[in-house]
């Protein structure tokens, strides 16, 4: 695509240089650069993508979008008032504006995200629809599976799945939106028939700094979006919802809300309740699933879906993986989930879920995250020590952090509270130990990891499914 197509409806402040090359790709990692590429550089946290202008044209880029000028640099650049805002645009026009294709569906909060796209592809899936997922999990595309590398991918590669998407004839796209790609721009441009909102708990402060811009990158998907679905029973949620400029339906259980859930019965096998006279069920545990369902019944009500037909095809849906996920572990008295709870949220919910049915002790094995918000890692020990029976503090994915100078942090909370607990680094000797020391009717709680089948260490990647690593403990 020639450089003019793809500058339509950029803002530019001013261009050096002239000439319309065809464009062969889009890069904002000069290693990825080749030739006839155009590089966006982009001011970062961690470095700036203008430093790298020069590498970039060497590896055969024909034109550079910028904030600032390269002295020296004998390719156009085209100045813009923001690199990331301008990558989204030209992406989209890169790949013919995709997402204009089919009906995109966006889901934002802290917890809930993957499940909630899960129940209304399922949903839709039902009613026999085309739909694409794109998520923590992994992205689908009809029968098509691929791997991801983060909830919501960078502009380009989004709108190149996008594009992938449309070309296969999806009729509806449902994606998990992070904070950071709203806060980014990795969305901007792309038009959201529903955007819908789960909740807002601890998390990404080390990115966001305080709740409110927190909750304020949450809310930029409202502006986004056609329709809204939003969570009443979250504080947050309430004051989006008064903010909101397009209709809006809200949901919840104590709230006065929209979408109303009542007679609420929580099980091991799962939920159900009632919704305008009509009995709802899903099978999946935890008052937190009843949410989940609610956020899902209203984007498909959105969407002009009737609420009947919803109601059955939410009954068949089943479990997410690393969501609620009971694992099989043979013959064994006592039971196993897998949770990808890493906030102090999540590990609420998880743990009053196990609560509700749980006929011994609940045990819980968690550690927390490195290089991410530190403010939460007590505060999830306190919370653990308060609702677990037990704990094992244990390693996450520590990155580039030292794991016990984690630990001594998560500890901290626990300590707070009278409940036992052992400290063991090793994840795979924390399970092992739980495992070992499990009594009947116990339920035992590995949280944090949920869906993932690996561990960032301090030395690199390594393969750590905890399915795996479950059934070679056990030699099932």
């Amino acid at each position: 695509m020639y450089l003019n197509e793809l500058l339509k409806d950029v803002e530019i402040i001013e261009v050096r240089g002239e000439g319309n090359p065809n464009i062969t790709g889009v890069h904002y990692n000069s290693l990825e650069v080749k030739e006839g590429g155009l590089f966006v550089a982009i001011e970062g946290f961690k470095t700036d993508g203008h430093k790298y202008v020069n590498s970039a044209v060497q590896k055969g880029a024909k034109a550079v979008v910028c904030t600032k000028f390269t002295e020296g640099t004998d390719v156009i650049q085209i100045k813009v008032p923001d690199s990331r805002i301008a990558e989204a645009k030209i992406s989209s026009n890169f790949f013919g504006n995709p997402s204009s294709k089919f009906k995109l569906i966006g889901i934002t909060g802290t917890n809930g995200k993957t499940t909630v796209t899960y129940l209304v592809k399922h949903i839709l899936d039902s009613f026999g629809y085309k739909t694409g997922l794109i998520g923590t999990n992994q992205n689908i595309i009809g029968d098509r599976v691929l791997e991801t590398g983060r909830t919501t991918p960078d502009s380009f590669e989004l709108q190149k799945l996008f594009y992938e998407m449309a070309q296969s004839g999806m009729d509806y796209v449902i994606m998990e939106v992070s904070s950071h790609a709203l806060e980014l721009s990795r969305v901007y441009g792309c038009e959201y028939e529903v955007g819908a909102f789960t909740n807002l708990t601890q998390d990404h402060l080390d990115f966001h700094e305080t709740m409110d811009n927190y909750a304020a990158a949450k809310e930029k998907l409202f502006s986004l979006s056609k329709e809204a679905v939003i969570n009443a029973d979250d504080i947050y949620g309430i004051k989006m919802a008064d903010n909101c400029s397009c209709p809006c339906i809200t949901y919840g259980v104590n709230a006065d809300a929209d979408l109303k859930a009542s007679d609420v019965v929580l099980g091991r096998s799962g939920v159900e309740f009632e919704l305008d006279a009509i009995g709802f069920s899903l099978s999946i545990p935890g008052g937190f699933s009843v949410y989940n369902a609610l956020c899902a019944v209203g984007i498909c009500k959105s969407l002009g879906f009737d609420l009947n037909k919803i109601c059955d095809a939410l009954r068949t849906a089943c479990g997410v993986k690393g969501r609620a996920e009971v694992v099989d572990t043979g013959n064994s008295d006592f039971t196993v989930m897998i949770d990808y709870a890493h906030t102090p949220d999540g590990v609420e919910n998880i743990l009053k879920t196990a609560r509700g049915f749980a006929k011994g002790r609940v045990v819980v094995v968690f550690g927390c995250g490195g290089d991410r918000d530190s403010a939460k890692r007590p505060i999830m020990g306190r919370i653990a020590g308060e609702l677990a029976d037990f704990c094992v503090v244990t390693s996450d994915n520590p990155r580039t952090e030292e794991p016990m100078s984690i630990i001594k942090m998560v500890e901290a909370g626990v300590k707070e509270t009278d409940t036992p607990y052992v400290v063991i680094e090793s994840r795979y000797d924390a399970i092992k130990y739980a495992l070992d020391n499990a009594q009947k009717d116990d339920v035992i709680i590995l949280a944090g990891k949920g869906h993932e089948t690996y561990q960032i260490l301090n030395s690199g990647t390594i393969h750590f499914d905890e399915r795996e690593v479950i059934k070679e403990i056990m030699n099932l």
